[in-house]
């Protein structure tokens, strides 16, 4: 039994000095009903996603959708996390719900609160998300991993900063049209690829425009099985959804291939029936710039240490053959970790029926795939996602 997004919402990323979990939450979660015309009633089970690892003093947050709506009470209800990928893996737990015939309608979040910490705290926060035993004295807390994997990239393909400005570039240029992103400024090139008072290092050979933002946000989708789906106003089904994990320790690993993302859009790919070319477009997760530089190639958009060529030939820019991250991605989105995953299907739902910013809407998209990480490539998700009606 297939699953399809019926209905969405999604807050504006960025600092939300006023808002709590419990806000963000009950707002998505109000929203998306409405988006789907659906009762609270109507929702069998409740599935949150949100990393916190102490960026919210509130523990137990599974219940508080619930307070969204008193239809919602007595609900199933539960909390997921997988770290970055957190958003993505609640989306999976409502999936198996509706394709094991559990649940009908199930009500997906994802949420994170991330401002409300001191800079320190939230890389230490963060840096729970890699291996401590090994990684937990790296300098620069989660943004020393990628600088690390951008080093040991460098050694083998040589130094590509013009690649990775050009990311940065494509992105933030993308996000200027997404009245959801958190930063809509088109930078240009040359700042990017300068470093600059205002664009320093931040570690290595990461600059601040090569790292994602801190973000606050929430995200929801409502999911039905496809037989409700087809009564709905709109639909988008997914072809495929799989998820890989690999080892946590970069030791043992070779950390600049990618491998779990590899396998996952090559599993999602098989089960979708289709490849990369059928593709209209990608979100993929570009939480520092060096890893959509080689999610290009774990996708197998171009060969290993060839990345820079998907930039080089036009392939990912907006009218290219594969348009990827016209959302801005987290570079220009934001990236508050637990609704990152949901926002991203959001995103691509809102393309695929036409409901995109008007200035970033592609004519006609048939596809998406999506490719949500957590940790350093630990976590791999992919979606394979289509119109339904």
């Amino acid at each position: 039994m297939s699953a399809c997004i019926v209905g969405w919402a999604h807050t504006p990323f960025g600092k939300h000095t006023e808002e709590d979990v419990e806000s963000l939450i009950t707002q998505v979660s109000r929203g998306a009903l409405e988006d789907a015309q659906l009762s609270a009633s109507d929702v069998d089970e409740v599935v949150l996603g949100t990393f916190n690892e102490g960026f919210s003093p509130q523990g137990f947050p599974a219940s508080l959708i619930l307070q969204a709506d008193e239809g919602l009470r007595f609900k199933p209800a539960v909390r997921v996390e997988n770290a970055c990928a957190t958003g993505s893996a609640a989306i999976h737990h409502g999936l198996r719900a509706i394709e094991s015939g559990q649940a009908r309608m199930v009500l997906v979040v994802g949420v994170e609160k991330m401002t409300a910490l001191p800079g320190p705290e939230i890389g230490n926060t963060l840096l729970k998300a890699a291996y401590l035993k090994e990684e937990g004295d790296i300098r620069g807390g989660f943004a020393g991993v990628f600088a690390h994997i951008c080093d040991l990239y460098y050694q083998r393909h040589g130094h590509q900063g013009d690649a990775l400005a050009g990311i940065a570039a494509k992105n933030h240029a993308n996000g200027v049209h997404n009245p959801l992103a958190q930063i809509r400024k088109d930078l240009g090139y040359d700042f990017c690829r300068t470093l600059s008072d205002k664009n320093p290092s931040v570690v290595g050979n990461l600059k601040r425009t090569d790292c994602s933002l801190v973000s606050d946000g929430a995200a929801a989708i409502v999911l039905a099985d496809e037989e409700t789906a087809r009564t709905m106003k709109r639909a988008v089904r997914f072809k495929a959804a799989t998820q890989v994990s690999d080892y946590l320790p970069m030791s043992k690993r070779d950390i600049i291939r990618f491998e779990g993302c590899t396998k996952a859009w090559q599993q999602a790919l098989q089960k979708a029936g289709v490849t990369l070319d059928d593709l209209s477009f990608v979100e993929t997760h570009d939480c520092f710039t060096i890893a959509e530089l080689i999610e290009y190639e774990a996708m197998g958009l171009t060969p290993p240490g060839q990345g820079f060529r998907a930039l080089e030939e036009g392939w990912v820019y907006p009218d290219g053959k594969l348009p990827v991250n016209l959302s801005g991605g987290l570079k220009a989105k934001g990236h508050p970790v637990g609704a990152t995953g949901v926002s991203m299907h959001v995103l691509s739902a809102m393309q695929l029926t036409g409901a995109a910013a008007p200035e970033i809407q592609l004519a006609n998209p048939k596809m998406a795939g999506i490719y949500n990480m957590g940790g350093a490539a630990v976590a791999s998700y992919v979606s394979i996602l289509e119109p339904l009606i």
